[in-house]
């Protein structure tokens, strides 16, 4: 079974509770009712078209939920899907950058000083040789990466890849194309 059909299965709210009933330990059409606050109609008719997928298994006034069928979905979609993009052509700093970037976005700053350096010299990017920045706008750039612009801030400074004086910051380090 494919993981889309069940999220479409699970789309219907009474399939899902059903489902939810199922996964809780209920194993009767009247023990899933009571535990979903169906009716018994709708309770039969989820049970009738998820028993028709696959997912549920129906004999007569029992129900048993096939739970394999989740991880067996999960693990064939996992290994169709298209690799995560690199973040970083060293296999060592784009292992750290996978553990603390999600989505383009810093979930963590690690307390690791060579994994912290590593996660900086990637964010320092959003910041242009020669330009020279308002506090403000570090914080703007900041915040789309961390809602703690303030120690990043300070650790981009204390790793000397930005420079600040008199509120105003500048790159100063990291690795630069050119």
């Amino acid at each position: 079974m494919e993981a889309g059909t069940i999220v479409g299965l699970l789309a219907d709210p009474a399939r899902l509770k059903v489902v939810a009933a199922l996964a809780l330990g209920a194993g009767t059409l009247t023990d899933v009712a009571e535990a979903s606050g169906l009716s018994l109609k709708d309770v039969a008719r989820a049970a009738r078209r998820l028993s028709r997928a696959g997912l549920v298994h129906r004999d007569g006034h029992l129900l048993a939920l096939h739970a394999e069928r989740f991880g067996e979905a999960a693990r064939a979609a996992a290994a169709t899907a298209p690799p995560a993009p690199r973040l970083s052509d060293d296999p060592g700093a784009d292992a750290v950058l996978r553990a603390f970037v999600r989505d383009g976005r810093l979930v963590s700053v690690p307390a690791q000083h060579s994994k912290r350096r590593v996660v900086l010299e990637h964010l320092v990017r959003v910041f242009e040789p020669g330009v020279r920045y308002p506090e403000r706008e570090v914080n703007a750039l900041l915040a789309a990466w961390h809602p703690d612009v303030a120690a990043l801030r300070r650790y981009l400074v204390d790793e000397a890849l930005l420079t600040r004086e008199s509120g105003v910051y500048w790159r100063s380090g990291g690795y630069v194309e050119v």
